[in-house]
Formats: structure tokens, sequence, C-alpha cells
């Protein structure tokens, strides 16, 4: 293995195991692992706490007004191998996973202002490189010059089904089929917004990981980091 760092763009659709992905891999190569969702969530919590969202409608104007008293910063976790992410200084990773937090984020993240100062504290996470980041529009507006882009995709049905697990396995109560109408109203929504839509940027490779298993997929990608590092 070489000691050269790059930085490998993770985008694709909600639930589509992206960040699974994006942590194995980061603690394979030993590289960070920023999860971009993780701060959008961490607004929309902010929002529902002070009361700027009504009837899934976000008061714009006065969350933007409010952007300068969010901190959000990411500690390791050594029990889950993983970072958690702080809100003004408050562990919040077990709330932002939530389904009220994913019923809301989408609309948050489409505000202009709000993904402008997540993509300036995410651009200063990876000067140094040696990172993994996943999100909507890691490869297309944060690090458009990440020497590793990965598009990762798979159906709407599949999707639900490993979210619908994952909460069950929180205790939550839900059912199926709100989880797959979250799902297709998260991807109208990612899809069509103005700001940073979701869209695969040009010289991703796209992964479609429907029938693969976790080590497979890991394997997938290790593969092509492992070309682009002896490429150079």
């Amino acid at each position: 293995m070489t000691d050269r760092k790059i930085i490998i763009a993770i985008d694709g659709h909600s639930s589509s195991g992206k960040s699974t992905l994006s942590k194995d891999l980061a603690a394979k190569l030993r590289y960070n692992y920023i999860d971009s969702g993780s701060m959008y969530r961490t607004v929309t919590l902010f929002a529902i706490r002070n009361n700027l969202i009504k009837d899934g409608v976000v008061d714009s104007q006065k969350l933007i007004g409010q952007l300068n008293n969010i901190s959000i910063t990411f500690k390791y976790n050594p029990a889950e191998k993983k970072s958690d992410t702080y809100l003004n200084g408050e562990n919040v990773e077990k709330e932002i996973r939530g389904l009220e937090v994913s019923n809301l984020v989408s609309p948050v993240a489409t505000i202009k202002e709000v993904r402008q100062a997540m993509v300036k504290i995410q651009k200063e996470l990876g000067k140094d490189k040696g990172i993994v980041m996943d999100g909507r529009d890691i490869g297309t507006v944060v690090y458009p010059n990440a020497e590793l882009k990965i598009f990762v995709t798979t159906s709407p049905q599949i999707r639900a089904q490993r979210r619908f697990e994952e909460l069950r396995t929180k205790g939550e109560q839900v059912t199926f089929e709100e989880v797959l109408k979250n799902v297709e109203e998260r991807d109208n929504i990612d899809q069509n917004r103005k700001e940073s839509p979701l869209k695969k940027a040009p010289d991703s490779i796209i992964l479609d990981n429907g029938n693969m298993t976790r080590e497979e997929q890991l394997n997938w990608v290790l593969t092509k980091v492992n070309e682009v590092l002896h490429d150079h």
C-alpha cells in the first residue's frame, strides 16, 4: 500500500448503504469518515428543537438567522468504531437517526444557505486528504476534484427494506409502507431540488449493491481504491 492519501467521495440515494460502505472503507484504509448527511440531520434537529418547523414547513429565514449558533463536530467513538455527531457539544447521534428527523431533513437540506454553511465545513475537513465522505453532492459540489468518486444505488424497495429492518432493530414502531414512502419522497426531493440536487458526477463509478453483501461491496470498492493509488 502506498502512503499517498486520497479523497473518496461516495454519493447516492437515501438508504442505499453508502454510509455502511463509507464506514467500512474508512476503517480499512484508516481514513477519517465524514457523514455529510448527519450534518443536515443535525441542523434539522436544531430546527425541530427551536420550533422552526411547523406542519412540515421550515421557517427558512429564521433558520438561516440561527446558522451561526449551530456548531457541528465529530468525535470518534471507540466502542462503535465510528465518529458520533455533536450539536453544540451534545452527542445527538441517536436522536438524528429517528424517523422524525428523517421525514424533515430533505426540506432543510434544500435551503441554499444551509448547504453553503455545511459545504464550507466539509471542504475544511478534507484539506489534509485521507477521508471518505458520503452524501448527495460530494463528488459534484464538495469535492469535484476527489480522486475516487462512487455513486451507490439500488431500487427503492430494496433500500426501504434495509431501512425498515434497521429501524425495527432500534425498536422503532414503523411499517414497511411508511418507510418506502419516506424513501420515495426523499428521492423525489433530493433529485429535484434547485440547490445541489442528487446527481451522478460524470467521472463517478456506479455501484449497484442490490445483490451484494457488505463484504462484497467493500472488496469491490477497495479494488477501485488500489487502481487509483497505483495509477499515480
